[in-house]
């Protein structure tokens, strides 16, 4: 089963409209959405969460649709959004209470190993908590209940390295089991290139690519030329290109390039941007 299908979702705004989007999240994947700030990620995260209303296209969240409301399936969906919404009196230890009592499936034990790896403090209120410390104590909870999906919307901003690292590896291990998925937006796209089976490339509220990122990388490589060598290789075969002091610099489709044509690896961080750039 798949743990996420979108199909056609639209919304607009003055000023904005995401337009005709369309995913699948196969159970066992984690699928990152990329985009500039204004793409779109949030309010993707906040239609499926139905947050907001869709003015049309379908949402299914574990085999249910999700116009019947969240509510049907929130047992099943861990979420931390950018704003982590707890009380701000509330101690670390005294949300664990709370949550033990809203979800049928609360995990005190796992609650707890979380709160210790995280190293999170368990008599300071929420209200002092740094913005890194609200986002692993909102990771915490939203792994603490059983959730076969995880629903994240910047979760690592505001973390530092060594901990978005171990964070980046909680989520790793969370996707071990089959029968669990992870949609995770983010900027920092570095911690999507570790962590995703799939991304999705977002721009101004239009889906630029949804590929698996094994096969992009595989299929997409880096040239360095100048204007004149550029030539040698196949229009067809370049993608997206710019220009700077240097020379040119082009993705191109591995497969389409003359042997003997050197071509670097290529990032899904410069992938998106010579994307975004050419998209304007």
């Amino acid at each position: 089963m798949n743990a996420l299908e979108i199909r056609n979702l639209s919304k607009t705004y003055p000023g904005f409209k995401l337009d005709d989007l369309s995913l699948t999240l196969p159970s066992g994947c984690i699928m990152g959405l990329i985009g500039e700030n204004g793409a779109g990620k949030s309010t993707t995260i906040k239609l499926i969460l139905g947050m907001i209303r869709k003015d049309g296209g379908s949402i299914s969240i574990l085999g249910k649709d999700n116009a019947d409301g969240i509510a049907l399936s929130k047992e099943d969906i861990g979420v931390v959004m950018d704003e982590v919404g707890l009380p701000e009196c509330l101690t670390a230890m005294q949300v664990g209470k709370i949550m033990k009592h809203t979800f049928r499936n609360w995990q005190e034990e796992e609650y707890d190993r979380l709160l210790r790896k995280l190293s999170l403090p368990d008599g300071k209120p929420f209200k002092d908590f740094s913005r890194g410390m609200k986002m692993k104590l909102g990771i915490a909870v939203a792994m603490s209940h059983g959730a076969r999906l995880l629903i994240l919307d910047e979760p690592t901003s505001g973390l530092d390295p060594v901990v978005r690292d171990e964070v980046v590896e909680m989520f790793n291990e969370f996707t071990r089991d089959e029968n669990h998925a992870i949609l995770i937006s983010s900027h920092i796209v570095s911690d999507l290139e570790k962590l995703c089976d799939y991304v999705v490339f977002l721009h101004k509220g239009k889906v630029l690519l949804c590929e698996e990122k094994d096969r992009l990388l595989e299929e997409y490589g880096l040239v360095h030329y100048t204007a004149e060598s550029l030539q040698m290789i196949p229009a067809a075969s370049i993608k997206y290109k710019k220009e700077n002091p240097y020379g040119i610099e082009a993705i191109v489709c591995r497969n389409a390039v003359p042997e003997g044509v050197p071509v670097s690896p290529v990032s899904m961080e410069e992938l998106f941007i010579f994307m975004a750039k050419e998209a304007r």
